[in-house]
C-alpha cells in the first residue's frame, strides 16, 4: 500500500519514503512507527502500543521512543511550531493528523484529515501512567573562550545521564536536545517540537580560576521558571566541579518536578487521575510526615496501582510510606510491616532498576532487623540513582542502628548536601542527630533535633532525639518540654514501645537510648 500526505509518499510494500521524486533513507525502527501511525491515524496511539507493535514488545525506555519520533517528524519536515503532521497528544500518545491519499491496486481514496477539539467523540487508548518529559538545552558558554564548550557541554550531558536514572520521567535524547545548541530559540518552541513539558537551561561563565554557573527549570506550557539556581565554585579540579554541579542541580530538581507535576494533578478529581498522577498526588502528602497525611498517600498509591499492578515506583514509595507509619508509631508493626513487605517485593518483581523498589525493601528489611539486608537493599538503590537523597538519609539511619556512628553522620550529611531545602530535609537532620547521640555529641544532637521538628513540628523522630539527648546532655527542663511535645506526637510512645519497636543491633545502644528516655521522664 502507497500513503500521499503534504509531498510526501510512502510505500510500505518497498518500505520506500520519498520527498517528492526523492528517496528518503530512513533508520528501519522509525519507519516503523512511522507506518504504524499511518495506518492507525483515526485514533491516539499510546506508549505501550508503540512499544508492542515497533519494538515486539521489548523493554524500551522513554528517551528511546522520543528521538524516534523526533526522527519520523524530521524526515517528513515535521519539526515545526505546528506539528502538522504527527501531533503529541498531552500524556495520552501520538496521533498522524495530516490529510492522508492511500492507493492499493491503484485505486487511490483520499481520508479527511482529523482536526483535533474538545468535542471529538473519540477516545483515545490510555498509556498507564504518563510520565513527563524533560529536555536539556546545551548550557551557554558565556566565557569566550570556546576551548570551555567541553565544559558547558560536559554540565549539560552529566545532567541528563544523571536524570534519566530517576525512571520518574521521559528524559528526550542528547541527540535530540543538542540540535538548538549555539541557537537563540523560544523554550516554546523547543518544548512542542520535542514534545517536553519541562526545558533546563543553564549558562556557564569563567573567570580565571573561578566558574559561575547558572541553571533553571521551566515549565514548557506557559514559560514560567519553577526553580533557578546559580553555583559559584574554584576550578581547581574540572571534573569534580562538574560531578558537584550535576548532583546539586538533578536533587534540586527532583522535588521541584513533583511539586510541580501535584500542582498540575490537582487540578483533576482523583477518579479522572492516571496512575502517575496519583502517584505525585501522594508524594506531595508522603512528604508532610503527619499520620493524616501518610494514610491519604497510602489511598493514592493504592489506587495508582489498581490501575496499574506493576507499576513499582508507586509499589515503592507505599512499602515506605507503612514503613514510615510504622517507625513514627502510628500503627501497629507487625500489620503494617506486612502490608509493605508485600509492596516491596512487588516493586521489585516488576522492576529491578527502580531507586524507590530497593529502597522501599531496605525499609522494611531494617524494621523486621535484617541488617545486612536492609543496608544492601539503600546501597542498591544509590546505585541505581546516586542523588536519592532519602535513600542516602535512611542509608543512614541504617548504619546507626548497626552502630556505624561515623558512617551515618556521612550518609546523613551528604541527604542534607543533596538536598538542604528539600520537602523531607527534616528526616534527614534527624539521622544526623542520631548519629551525634550515638557518639555521644549531645549538644550537637540536641541542635540538629531542634532544627528538625522546626521543620517538621510532627516529626516524631526528631522529638524522640531532642528528648533523649536534652536529658543526657543534663538540660532537665528542655528534655521535660521536649518530652510533653513527645507524648503530643506519638501518644502510644513508651519504654517497651521503644524497647520492641525500634530495630536496634546493639544491646548497648538500646539500652542508651532507653536510659536517656528514663532520665526525660519517659516510663
Amino acid at each position: 500500500m502507497r500513503f500521499f500526505f503534504a509531498n510526501h509518499q510512502l510505500d510500505t510494500d518497498r518500505r520506500e519514503l520519498f520527498c517528492g521524486t526523492e528517496l528518503n533513507t530512513v533508520e528501519p525502527r522509525v519507519l516503523d512507527l512511522l507506518i504504524h501511525l499511518i495506518q492507525n491515524r483515526d485514533r491516539v496511539v499510546c506508549k505501550d502500543e508503540l512499544v508492542a507493535s515497533v519494538w515486539n514488545g521489548g523493554i524500551v525506555s522513554d528517551t528511546t521512543i522520543t528521538s524516534h519520533t523526533y526522527a519520523a517528524r524530521k524526515a517528513i519536515g515535521d519539526t515545526g511550531k505546528e506539528k502538522k503532521l504527527i501531533r503529541t497528544i498531552a500524556r495520552k500518545g501520538l496521533r498522524f493528523v495530516g490529510s492522508v491519499e492511500t492507493e492499493l491496486d491503484g485505486n487511490k481514496q483520499t481520508v479527511v484529515p482529523y482536526l483535533p477539539d474538545q468535542t471529538s467523540p473519540l477516545q483515545p487508548s490510555l498509556s498507564f501512567h504518563c510520565h513527563p518529559a524533560i529536555a536539556v538545552l546545551p548550557f551557554t558558554n558565556m566565557s569566550g573562550d570556546p576551548e570551555q564548550e567541553y565544559f558547558s557541554d560536559g554540565i549539560s550531558e552529566d545532567i541528563i545521564a544523571a536524570l534519566s536514572k530517576l525512571r520518574c520521567m521521559l528524559v528526550i535524547a542528547r541527540s535530540s536536545s543538542f540540535t538548538y545548541k549555539g541557537e537563540a530559540v523560544h523554550i516554546k518552541k523547543v518544548a512542542e517540537e520535542l514534545g517536553a513539558d519541562y526545558v533546563i537551561e543553564g549558562s556557564v561563565r569563567k573567570v580565571g580560576e573561578l566558574v559561575r554557573i547558572t541553571a533553571q527549570l521551566i515549565d514548557a506550557s506557559t514559560g514560567s521558571h519553577i526553580w533557578a539556581e546559580r553555583y559559584d565554585r574554584s576550578l581547581a579540579d574540572v571534573f569534580a566541579v562538574q560531578d558537584e554541579i550535576t548532583e546539586a542541580i538533578v536533587a534540586a530538581i527532583e522535588p521541584q518536578l513533583y511539586a510541580a507535576e501535584n500542582f498540575r494533578a490537582r487540578r483533576k478529581t482523583p477518579d479522572s487521575m492516571d496512575a502517575w498522577e496519583l502517584l505525585v498526588r501522594a508524594l506531595s502528602h508522603f512528604w508532610r510526615v503527619t499520620p493524616h497525611d501518610n494514610k491519604i498517600g497510602q489511598e493514592l498509591l493504592e489506587k495508582a496501582i489498581a490501575i496499574d499492578p506493576n507499576y513499582s515506583h508507586a509499589l515503592g514509595v507505599l512499602a515506605a510510606s507503612h514503613a514510615l507509619h510504622a517507625y513514627m508509631g502510628w500503627s501497629d508493626l507487625a500489620t503494617s510491616v506486612a502490608i509493605a513487605q508485600q509492596a516491596a517485593f512487588a516493586a521489585v518483581r516488576a522492576d529491578k532498576e527502580n531507586p524507590w523498589a530497593h529502597h522501599g525493601l531496605g525499609c522494611v528489611h531494617l524494621l523486621t532487623e535484617r541488617f545486612e539486608d536492609s543496608l544492601a537493599s539503600f546501597e542498591l538503590a544509590l546505585r541505581l540513582n546516586p542523588n536519592f537523597a532519602l535513600a542516602q538519609a535512611l542509608y543512614g539511619l541504617a548504619l546507626a542502628y548497626c552502630g556505624h556512628w561515623e558512617k551515618a553522620d556521612l550518609a546523613a550529611r551528604r541527604a542534607l548536601r543533596l538536598s538542604p531545602c528539600g520537602p523531607l530535609s527534616a528526616l534527614y537532620y534527624g539521622v544526623a542527630s542520631y548519629a551525634q547521640f550515638l557518639s555521644c555529641n549531645y549538644d550537637e544532637a540536641m541542635q540538629l533535633a531542634r532544627t528538625a521538628v522546626r521543620l517538621r513540628g510532627d516529626y516524631v523522630g526528631g522529638h524522640r532525639l531532642l528528648t533523649a539527648s536534652a536529658a543526657m546532655a543534663g538540660q532537665a527542663e528542655v528534655a521535660a518540654a521536649a518530652l510533653q511535645q513527645l507524648r503530643r506526637a506519638q501518644p502510644n510512645i513508651s519504654i517497651v514501645w521503644v524497647s520492641n519497636q525500634m530495630p536496634f543491633k546493639r544491646d548497648a545502644d538500646r539500652e542508651h537510648y532507653i536510659m536517656a528516655l528514663r532520665r526525660a521522664g519517659l516510663d
